[in-house]
């Protein structure tokens, strides 16, 4: 499987609670803080709805 380096870039207070949710899901805490995750069907789906929060790189 695939890595990917996930990157959040914007802040959270227009999220809705549910993609507030996926953040902490996917281990993101705070703004600029990094988290390494396989990429599946789930962390894909994941990363999907939090995109335009979090910039995404291939390792």
């Amino acid at each position: 499987m695939a890595k990917v380096k996930v990157t959040q870039v914007k802040g959270k207070s227009g999220a809705t609670k549910r993609q507030i949710a996926t953040l902490e899901a996917l281990g993101i805490k705070k703004i600029h803080h990094s988290v390494e995750v396989e990429l599946t069907s789930v962390t894909k789906g994941m990363i999907e709805k939090v995109r335009h929060l979090v910039t995404v790189e291939e390792i």
